[in-house]
């Protein structure tokens, strides 16, 4: 940890900006560099030894709590505890009697799987960011009770994350919503079809004209064939995508490399040394619970395999794959592009070399001046660069530089560039076509559809399953836009913060009560199935578009069986013809559709685009060497700050699931808050 460590700082005013009262940071260093061997403790408190930490180890109760002693009367804090409980039992009790009598009546033939007692097993998926993750359910008479990983599964390989274990919990949520509403009314599913069919038929004969559909991240065949559809109905119409978390950065990268919106695909078992670009592939992202199932299996040492793989993470902010890194670098965001582009050099990325003399020398910042007593990370750059350099190039065709999800345009072209020069592409890393369905810059699609609201171009507007007017960016006026609309309509499992802009909200249903498909990171696809009716009658967004495609009648069962039936409807050779029913039920009990992985392409980095990422990366770096030159805590200095999704409750969407919320977060064991960390030097001044 040493100079890494990281203070916390709430929101609680600015007495918190400096290290906490009885820390002596100075203090602490000079006891680390006495330590020998790794060491382990919970927080700066622990390693400095104050006298708060330590009378916390000894007082069971929080300050002041224990001296609530027996006074002349017996009352004691054990007996107002006692009493306390003894009241909600009674209190619970007595609500009880007044229940309605009931009559409980049972199976007349009970199902043959049923024994009580004995859970059954269902493969379905979950998604997140649209993506699949393959899954097994656990179910006790018919009721959802666990969320295990599918071994079958691609992007599971039998484990989970955080958010998947989440979601019977939010299965039960009360906070859901429960009733379809037309302006705070309580409306039928029928009477919400009849007139949004009138508002569809009227829409098509315009030809669509007005009508605006804005979804996340879509990567199901079946909602992709149904906007296919909807576009042929109406081919005015338009369909905006905003996914608040998504690889953005990393998709408008590949555009810049490739022409092309292709998505990398890493295979971890063959790269025997490994970099990292402030990435965090292990846990963040589609594949990582598949990435840290690869990559772990390559740290373990056998009697056939002695060796293990080597990680080198150069990072901004600290992430749980830089934890379980050989070699840490910490570098702010402008002098990690730097560090990329001197790699890319030192390895003979063509187009760089001719960049860099072209451009003006790149600064080398000299140490800040005081009060931050810190060495600029800078001046470990140069030897960094030779030393990454000369172990990826020994292991090339076995090595693998892998750019984060928000790590900029640049660093990622400079990544797609050094995999190539190393022969990694196509070994260690393959490229596919984008898995998402229709790839589209979502930012400027966000944006077209706030710029049509402003101009009144838009009649109608259907929002699925998100929740823009809390996530869109501030400089975008997603809200008042929106209330410009004539009419609104929303989709989700909650009575959001759009929802409460919109005239009529649908209930959505869980995808554990529902059907439906969805494909994973490396495009295969598979089958959600419920394990339990609609507990509050919510309705699928297949469901939902199938009102303006005419097919009102249409469950979402029925939807998803047409697209797999159908060989226009189905990704490319995977339609399931032949003795359809036997291969339904196969890849719905299997939880994976075989055959549907995408194809690897073999595309090459345009040198344009290896000299523009070069001179945009110079440019960063000149500024920050001009900002590391002003000393630190005088108001002239230029800090960065970065924004990260939250590991537990990501971007708002889990707020309300209680397990996420009291999940500590993974590095700083945070709970129900939400912290900016800073370098103890960096709060100090």
């Amino acid at each position: 940890m040493s100079d890494h460590g990281l203070v916390q700082l709430r929101r609680r005013g600015a007495a918190r900006a400096s290290a906490p009262a009885g820390l002596d940071v100075a203090e602490v260093r000079r006891r680390l560099a006495g330590k020998r061997g790794p060491e382990l403790w919970r927080s700066l408190d622990e390693l400095a030894a104050t006298p708060e930490f330590e009378e916390l180890l000894h007082r069971e109760f929080p300050r002041q709590a224990s001296e609530w002693i027996e006074g002349a009367d017996g009352f004691s804090r054990r007996r107002f505890l006692q009493l306390s409980g003894a009241s909600l039992a009674l209190a619970g009790l007595t609500a009880c009697t007044k229940q309605p009598p009931e009559s409980i009546v049972p199976y007349v033939r009970q199902p043959e799987e049923i024994v009580p007692g004995r859970p059954l097993y269902f493969a379905t998926t979950l998604t997140l960011r649209g993506y699949g993750r393959g899954v097994l359910a656990e179910s006790h008479e018919g009721r959802p009770t666990k969320v295990e990983g599918n071994p079958e599964h691609p992007a599971s390989l039998g484990a989970t994350d955080p958010f998947a274990q989440a979601a019977v919990l939010g299965l039960y949520d009360p906070e859901r919503s429960q009733a379809l509403t037309q302006l705070g009314r309580i409306r039928t599913w029928s009477a919400f079809v009849q007139e949004m069919g009138a508002v569809a038929r009227a829409r098509q004969a315009i030809g669509g004209e007005g009508l605006r559909f804005l979804t996340g991240a879509v990567t199901s065949p079946t909602l992709a064939a149904q906007f296919r559809e909807i576009a042929r109905l109406f081919p005015a119409a338009r369909w905006h995508r905003w996914e608040p978390a998504g690889a953005h950065l990393a998709r408008t990268a590949a555009r810049q490399a490739f022409g092309a919106p292709l998505d990398a695909v890493y295979d971890f078992t063959r790269a025997r040394v490994i970099l990292t670009l402030d990435a965090d592939p292990l846990c963040d992202g589609p594949a990582a619970v598949r990435y840290a199932h690869d990559f772990a299996s390559q740290r373990r040492a056998r009697a056939a395999r002695r060796e293990m793989n080597r990680l080198y993470a150069v990072e901004s902010s600290p992430t749980n794959t830089g934890t379980l890194a050989d070699h840490r670098l910490a570098l702010p965001p402008a002098q990690l592009e730097e560090f990329a582009l001197l790699l890319a050099n030192r390895l003979g990325v063509p187009g760089v070399a001719a960049a860099l003399a072209a451009a003006p020398p790149l600064p080398v910042p000299a140490p800040r001046e005081e009060p931050s007593k810190l060495k600029a990370p800078s001046n470990e750059i140069p030897s960094w660069v030779v030393a990454v350099a000369a172990d990826l190039r020994a292991n090339a065709g076995a090595s693998l530089v892998v750019a984060g999800e928000y790590a900029s345009p640049a660093v990622h072209v400079l990544a797609h560039a050094m995999n190539q020069a190393l022969g990694n592409a196509g070994a260690t890393v393959r490229y596919v076509e984008a898995v998402e369905a229709d790839p589209v810059d979502h930012l400027a699609s966000l944006t077209e559809l706030v710029r049509d609201m402003e101009a009144d171009r838009v009649e109608a507007l259907v929002i699925l399953d998100c929740n823009p007017v809390y996530t869109a960016p501030a400089d975008l006026p997603f809200a008042a836009a929106l209330a410009k609309v004539p009419l609104r309509v929303h989709s989700g499992l909650y009575a959001d913060e759009t929802a409460g802009y919109c005239h009529g909200h649908v209930p959505a249903a869980h995808e554990l009560e529902s059907w439906g498909d969805a494909r994973a990171f490396d495009g295969t696809a598979s089958i959600l199935q419920p394990l339990i009716d609609p507990l509050f009658g919510g309705k699928t967004p297949y469901e939902l578009l199938a009102v303006f495609t005419g097919k009102t009648d249409a469950t979402a069962y029925d939807l998803v069986r047409a697209t797999w039936q159908d060989p226009a409807s189905a990704p490319a050779g995977a339609a399931m013809t032949g003795d359809f029913e036997a291969a339904w039920r196969r890849a719905v009990h299997d939880g994976v559709v075989p055959g549907t992985a995408q194809p690897p392409v073999t595309p090459a980095v345009a040198g344009g685009a290896v000299a523009q990422a070069a001179a945009m990366t110079v440019r960063a770096a000149q500024w920050a060497a001009a900002a590391a030159s002003r000393p630190v805590g005088t108001g002239a200095e230029s800090l960065a700050l970065l924004f990260r999704p939250d590991p537990t409750v990501f971007d708002g969407r889990f707020a309300g699931n209680a397990w996420l919320q009291e999940l500590p977060k993974p590095l700083t064991k945070l709970t129900w808050d939400n912290a900016l960390l800073l370098a103890p030097a960096t709060a100090e001044a």
